[in-house]
């Protein structure tokens, strides 16, 4: 299990962008699994609806492009920079994300060089899928 101190440290991210709490499988080069709480508090839900918060589905695939990260700097140790997300690829949502739900984050990888990667992620609640995306990544230079 990677726990928040260590993701804080590995991925640029800080409140109230970061979209990962913990991650609770991982299998280096092969995938990953994390979680995000979503909570009443998030700083989107006052504009995303009001009345009627709802997870914004660009914040679901970052959440999974951040899970793909923390594989990526996982399954590289001797990586130095940063992870940046560069594309998407058939994106479908399947269920909204509202306030309350524990959100499943899966990446499995795809390609993986010393330059860039690919992955298909899900982003799931309760075992019902929410997200599914290609995802494509490169790496930046510190």
């Amino acid at each position: 299990m990677i726990e928040i101190h260590e993701i804080l440290a590995m991925l640029p991210h800080d409140f109230p962008f970061l979209l990962v709490d913990r991650i609770v499988e991982f299998e280096p080069e092969k995938r990953i699994v994390g979680i995000k709480n979503v909570t009443f508090n998030e700083p989107f839900f006052p504009g995303h609806f009001p009345g009627k918060p709802i997870m914004p589905a660009v914040l679901i695939i970052e959440a999974l492009a951040q899970t793909g990260g923390i594989l990526a700097f996982k399954s590289l140790p001797h990586l130095k920079g940063d992870v940046r997300f560069i594309g998407i690829d058939k994106a479908r949502f399947r269920r909204q994300v509202v306030p309350g739900d524990t959100l499943d984050l899966e990446v499995r990888l795809g390609r993986l060089s010393a330059r860039a990667g690919s992955g298909q992620g899900t982003a799931s609640v309760g075992g019902q899928l929410a997200c599914a995306t290609g995802l494509f990544f490169v790496f930046a230079e510190a």
